[in-house]
């Protein structure tokens, strides 16, 4: 077995949802889900078949978020992953509608910060072991970073 960490390609405000799935059907789901959880939003989805063809295959509505999904699925390479790239939403926006897709079966993340896929490679293929999203903490939060936080929380509507 050989280890390797892939860092996925993020595009300038935009968000990726990564996770793993098992059945061709899902880039058909996911792009229902996406079209009608947030008015305008751009995205592109790629998934990777673990049988058959085994092809990346595509959707969505945005040529540059599509060709981006379909980089970090070829750069990762395991079957039955999915990359959902998206603009003008937040996965909080949608992540509950996709974990709830029929063919979701984990996320692995969901987010805007750097992140590397730890990737096993076998003879038979290649699996996702996790990810490092984002960096390590730099400390520990006081009360005016707390309240910075509860600002920032109502500011955008999510708390009073």
């Amino acid at each position: 077995m050989e280890l390797s960490l892939v860092p996925l390609e993020i595009p300038e405000n935009s968000n990726i949802i990564f996770g793993q799935s098992h059945f061709i059907k899902t880039v058909e789901d996911l792009y229902e889900i996406m079209m009608g959880a947030v008015p305008g939003v751009e995205f592109g989805i790629a998934f990777c078949e673990a049988s058959m063809e085994r092809l990346v295959r595509l959707d969505g509505n945005s040529d540059e978020l599509v060709s981006a999904a379909a980089r970090n699925a070829t750069a990762v390479g395991a079957g039955h992953t999915f990359f959902v790239i998206m603009r003008k939403a937040y996965p909080i926006n949608v992540l509950n509608a996709v974990k709830n897709c029929p063919e979701v079966c984990r996320i692995f993340c969901a987010t805007a910060n750097p992140v590397q896929v730890v990737v096993a490679k076998t003879e038979q293929g290649a699996g996702v072991m996790g990810v490092v999203d984002g960096l390590s903490p730099a400390g520990v939060e006081t009360e005016k970073d707390r309240e910075k936080r509860i600002g920032l929380l109502q500011a955008i509507g999510y708390k009073r």
